[in-house]
């Protein structure tokens, strides 16, 4: 992660933070109203309605995903698949809660195209399928889309996460997309993962390449380590108190979405305050309508407010400032199927990164910038995003005419 980087991160959760605690009284009028305490608990009497944690489970995750995707046109099919208790032979731990209980990747489908090619598509961290709101109704025109939300995020299961290093960690979500792969009776798709879900596709085609036709890495985290990219600035900021601080709130395992669950009446707010930002007044691309901002908040609110699973990976994949304890780039060597690399033109993830990686690869690597867009590319310039998605797979549309098209108007090869 490049010094800005660092700075912008680190700067944006000390304001959010701050700011969170000077507008509680603003953000409590924003906030929809809690589920009534039982009748007859005294609690209904003296506890204000304001002051009342806003509840969140798994319906109601749901139930906010059902509403964002209302907004498209194209019909789909969403199911709970089972991947039952624990891989056959695993040493991962994703089993291993208080319950054996058979655990569930939350799925949706887009089958509107006949014989079309499956694109599998995986969120990133503090995210989950329903980021690609503004992608399914364009993409499913072309492609049979499937979209996860990955094991322990979103409305999947969240079982406890037990994980203690960076192994057990990576076969969590590894072992558990082969498990729901071997459910949905998967073969021969197209694997696109978006940030920390670019770093769980990579590593999966890594495993298991023989089921992959191209992957497609968008913003993808985790190819360099920090002791590939030794930074002066970095050390010294983590020598003062406010580097110490972060450094061990991080090494802690303290997510962000602690900060989300602990506000309680007002996390609904400071969500609100994230998207109204990053999609609005930050933006360089197509800006949220009200409808999307008010749909999309209330969607992001329920699955960082549920139960920690999977966002405790976060200091396990790793190291302070974003960089990989088992970074990517050392695997580049290892690679087996055919990759396309898209990028944000204002992405904070270092394309030079892939540019690195592409000189060790041994099959075809592709490197895209689409402008208009930051590392949620596909939120800011859709159509930009779209025409990248196409472009990288041609050849697998060559059916339709693709073969050989030129690099769309807009795009930058890198």
């Amino acid at each position: 992660m490049s010094r800005a980087a660092v700075a912008t991160t680190t700067r944006m959760a000390a304001e959010e933070m701050r700011r969170a605690s000077a507008s509680a009284a603003v953000a409590a009028a924003e906030v929809p109203a809690a589920a009534p305490a039982p009748a007859g608990s005294r609690w209904a009497r003296v506890w204000p309605p304001s002051l009342r944690w806003i509840p969140t489970s798994t319906d109601r995750i749901i139930a906010a995903e059902k509403r964002l995707l209302s907004v498209l046109k194209t019909g789909y099919v969403q199911e709970q698949v089972n991947i039952g208790s624990a891989p056959p032979g695993s040493k991962v731990r994703w089993f291993r809660s208080a319950s054996d209980e058979p655990r569930f990747i939350n799925t949706v489908t887009f089958d509107s195209k006949e014989n079309a090619p499956t694109l599998v598509m995986v969120h990133g961290y503090a995210a989950s399928q329903g980021f690609f709101f503004r992608n399914f109704d364009a993409l499913a025109n072309r492609f049979r889309v499937i979209a996860i939300d990955q094991l322990g995020w979103g409305g999947s299961s969240r079982p406890d996460f037990t994980c203690k290093s960076t192994e057990e960690t990576e076969a969590w979500f590894i072992d558990s997309f082969e498990e729901w792969r071997k459910a949905k009776n998967l073969s021969n798709f197209i694997l696109l993962g978006h940030s920390f879900g670019g770093y769980v596709a990579a590593k999966y085609a890594l495993k298991h390449p023989e089921h992959i036709q191209h992957l497609i890495l968008v913003g993808p985290a985790g190819f360099s380590s920090e002791t590939e990219h030794r930074s002066e600035w970095l050390t010294k900021f983590r020598a003062t108190w406010k580097g110490m601080l972060i450094n061990h709130l991080w090494e802690s395992n303290f997510t962000p979405q602690r900060i989300v669950r602990g506000l309680g009446p007002w996390g609904p707010g400071l969500v609100q305050k994230y998207t109204s930002a990053r999609f609005g007044t930050r933006s360089n691309g197509e800006l949220l309508t009200d409808q999307e901002s008010a749909l999309l908040t209330d969607y992001i609110y329920h699955t960082l407010a549920a139960k920690a699973s999977g966002e405790l990976c976060l200091k396990y994949i790793f190291s302070f400032g974003a960089f990989a304890r088992k970074p990517l780039l050392q695997c580049a060597s290892d690679w087996k199927v055919p990759t396309t690399f898209i990028y944000g033109q204002d992405d904070w993830m270092n394309y030079q990164g892939a540019q690195q990686a592409r000189k060790d690869m041994k099959v075809p690597c592709e490197i895209i910038r689409v402008p208009q867009g930051g590392h949620f590319v596909f939120i800011d310039n859709p159509s930009g995003f779209h025409s990248a998605v196409l472009y990288a797979c041609r050849n697998i549309l060559s059916g339709d005419g693709e073969e050989g098209l030129s690099l769309p108007d807009g795009l930058i090869s890198a």
